[in-house]
């Protein structure tokens, strides 16, 4: 009878099992506890919560005498099946009216049951029963325990095991994997590493037998004793006592050699030193899976910490121990390894997995492609994206959208947006932060916005928006940043303000506000746009929402008295800038000076830019070119000589804007000669403002100056790939080869450059 019950639960026929079931207690003969073994044996192995619980309802009922294998299996299937209350009460019933006592057995199946649930305070009941009933513990209540404390996320608990379990046991490979496991799992690298040279140690010891169970798992098949309860792990205080903390790398004696590789010492003898290597060492085949999942483990951790000399180290280990690292061990490597040093040395460990015939992981491919986009290599970066055939996350894609804004090549992003579709791969807010900065605007910023581009430009907007929509995902303020720089960059100042407005009511209806970078970008464009006595009305608003101006408000306004030729303005915005704590930059002075130059005021402009430099303000190229640019406009060639001195003097490198200032100015007044020994002298000073680096080059540069050949030219025209301000020196080079006039590698020898260098020298004395 209790084969068929058996059998019909296996076929699924429950309904045939209960009334077997029930035809069984029917039976005029007692039943004993043994009659029911066979069917609680199967509801423990399967498991089958729901028909034990029928099945010890009859036993009940028969009033059967239940033996300690009743209550165990029964409580087994019980937890199993995920009824921890059920089973606690079993449990209450055994210790009230049998005299067989729990087992250690049935409170391992109670802890891993509460912690398969998430239960904590049933594995606190449990280790409270325990304590009270004097029930020691074995490897595999240790392994419950670690589990806990993991899911406490409790790594001094972990510490205390640890004390207690090597205080009483002799240390089993497959508990130290554990221990490893667990280590990890909370980010100690040290300790897992410690751990892991004493399983290195233990496995060398070959004081274990390792075999499979029927499931397939590992275990060591050598008698478990159980240890006595102690009170470092009662509920009460599990995880508080104060043990010594866990013992430093050092203690273990490993060593290391450039040449030798990783040794590791046991009590006084050391592995590797008596003229075997640790890779001839014989290690069975459980024993070396064993040691490259430990491996494998705390590599992974490195990964995750960007630890990447313990994980060089850790491979070193593994060749030393001839272990031979796995797909996934070379996952957490390479990620490891690109995290820090960049994709370089990734590419190298590929090609060594190539050479090995091992597929890569998609989380390697994703690494590396990451790595590729953050150099900035977008075709390497593609490339690895290509190969990935399962991916979860978006950030790799993102990771290569950010690299395609930062190279503005919007076009690229659109094939990997492609793939993230076929691969159903769901964006998150930073996938749409990046798209409105790569697809929010047309023309800009290379040309105006016109009306052609402003209409695609709401297009393209109003379908990211519309996909956000459908993907649930609420703009952040980055999002919303993006979208209103667009805007105004495609010159859509209406649709900006109006975005801006309704971004405001929403938050106003969380009792928030926005962002005060959002209101700078809006302010930005508004003054860009010549647009100053809205972008005055914004400022107003923002300030009695109580939001209080950065450094880049303030310069903003300033800029924007600019436009409107308000110096007081200006002072008056300064004055609450410093009131503010906030320094004046050189973007400061700029917006200032270009207020005085407005007004042609050159002697108050030098004056101010003579103030910057005494207060420790280092001027830069843009300052110095928005008084050169009016200057030329102007025909001031003496505040053009001074500032071109000034620059050469604080080694800052002319840009093609400040030729063409100088060289119109020389030019339009009459100076023709000049204009061009002056372009000359600044196109070198573009490409170094060292002699010795131009004599270095000069050889490749006066070929590409010099010589008549056509191809010359296209090849300083590739030069802009690399660096935009050495093709326009080389070409303004040529051109003056071209009209004959002799090029000097010594630019400060040029009488120009030194009749400025006389002429500053002689207005600092005066």
């Amino acid at each position: 009878m209790q084969e068929e019950i058996v059998t019909a639960l296996h076929l699924g026929e429950r309904s045939r099992a209960s009334v077997l079931l029930s035809e069984l207690g029917g039976r005029d003969e007692a039943l004993q506890a043994g009659d029911f073994i066979p069917i609680l044996q199967y509801c423990a192995r399967t498991p089958d919560p729901l028909f034990v619980m029928e099945t010890w309802k009859l036993m009940v009922e028969e009033d059967v005498e239940l033996s300690g294998k009743c209550y165990f299996l029964t409580i087994r299937s019980l937890c199993k099946g995920g009824y921890i209350k059920e089973a606690f009460n079993i449990l209450s019933i055994q210790k009230e009216n049998s005299d067989t006592c729990p087992t250690l057995p049935v409170y391992n199946d109670l802890l891993e049951a509460c912690v398969q649930m998430n239960s904590l305070n049933h594995a606190g009941e449990c280790l409270h029963l325990m304590e009270k009933q004097g029930v020691g513990k074995n490897d595999i209540t240790y392994t419950i325990l670690l589990k806990l404390a993991v899911l406490q996320q409790d790594l001094s608990a972990i510490h205390e095991i640890w004390k207690e379990y090597f205080n009483n046991n002799t240390p089993s490979i497959i508990t130290l994997r554990k221990f490893i496991r667990s280590f990890t799992k909370l980010r100690d690298l040290e300790s897992a590493y410690v751990a892991l040279q004493r399983m290195v140690d233990v496995a060398f010891q070959h004081k274990f037998s390792i075999t499979k169970t029927a499931e397939g798992k590992l275990f060591d098949s050598r008698v478990n004793i159980p240890i006595p309860f102690r009170d470092g792990l009662t509920r009460n205080n599990y995880g508080k006592n104060s043990y010594p903390p866990i013992p430093s790398s050092s203690d273990y004696g490993k060593e290391r050699d450039s040449d030798k590789g990783v040794q590791f010492k046991i009590e006084g003898e050391e592995h590797g030193t008596d003229g075997i290597s640790l890779s001839e060492q014989a290690l069975s085949a459980p024993v070396m899976k064993l040691l490259r999942w430990s491996f494998g483990d705390i590599m992974h951790t490195c990964a995750d910490s960007k630890n990447v000399l313990l994980a060089e180290q850790l491979m070193l280990q593994m060749q030393n121990l001839g272990l031979e690292p796995s797909s996934a061990t070379y996952d957490g490597f390479i990620r490891a390894l690109v995290s820090v040093k960049g994709f370089q040395d990734g590419m190298e460990v590929l090609k060594g997995m190539q050479q090995k015939n091992m597929k890569p992981h998609d989380s390697t491919l994703a690494a590396m492609s990451v790595s590729c986009s953050r150099a900035l290599e977008l075709d390497l970066a593609e490339t690895f994206l290509a190969q990935i055939s399962n991916c979860h996350h978006v950030y790799p894609f993102n990771a290569f959208l950010e690299a395609c804004d930062t190279l503005d090549q919007s076009e690229r992003a659109v094939g990997v947006l492609a793939k993230m579709k076929d691969m159903n791969i769901l964006p998150d807010i930073r996938t749409y932060e990046l798209l409105f900065a790569l697809f929010g605007n047309v023309n800009a910023p290379y040309e105006d916005g016109n009306v052609l581009s402003q209409v695609d430009a709401a297009k393209r907007i109003n379908a990211i928006e519309k996909d956000m929509m459908r993907h649930g995902i609420q703009h952040s303020h980055l999002s919303m940043q993006n979208l209103l720089k667009a805007l105004g960059m495609e010159g859509m100042i209406k649709d900006m303000i109006q975005f801006l407005h309704t971004a405001e009511n929403q938050l106003s209806r969380r009792s928030t506000n926005l962002d005060i970078h959002i209101y700078n970008t809006v302010m930005h464009s508004l003054v860009e746009a010549k647009e100053s006595r809205m972008a005055i009305e914004i400022f107003k608003s923002m300030i009695s929402c109580g939001l209080s101006p950065d450094a880049a408000t303030y310069n903003i306004m300033i800029d924007c008295c600019s436009n409107i030729k308000c110096y007081r303005s200006a002072c008056a915005l300064i004055s609450m800038m410093i009131r503010d704590g906030f320094c004046l930059h050189a973007v400061t002075y700029t917006s200032l000076i270009k207020i005085l130059l407005n007004f042609e005021d050159f002697n108050e402009a030098l004056k101010l830019l003579d103030q910057a430099c005494s207060e420790g303000t280092q001027p830069d190229l843009v300052l110095y070119n928005t008084i050169l640019q009016t200057a030329s406009e102007m025909g001031k060639i003496d505040v053009i000589e001074l500032i071109i001195e000034q620059m050469h003097r604080e080694k800052i490198q002319p840009d093609p804007s400040t030729c063409s200032h100088v060289f119109s100015a020389y030019v339009n007044n009459g100076f023709q000669s000049t204009a061009m020994e002056a372009l000359q002298v600044l196109s070198m000073r573009m490409i170094s403002e060292q002699d010795d680096i131009l004599q270095e080059n000069r050889l490749e540069y006066e070929n590409l100056i010099l010589d008549e050949d056509s191809e010359s030219e296209s090849r300083i025209i590739e030069i802009f790939k690399d660096s935009a301000y050495l093709a326009v020196a080389l070409l303004n080079l040529r051109w003056c080869a071209t009209l004959m006039f002799p090029i000097s590698w010594l630019p400060n020898q040029s009488p120009w450059a030194k009749r400025l260098s006389i002429d500053y020298a002689s207005a600092c004395r005066g």
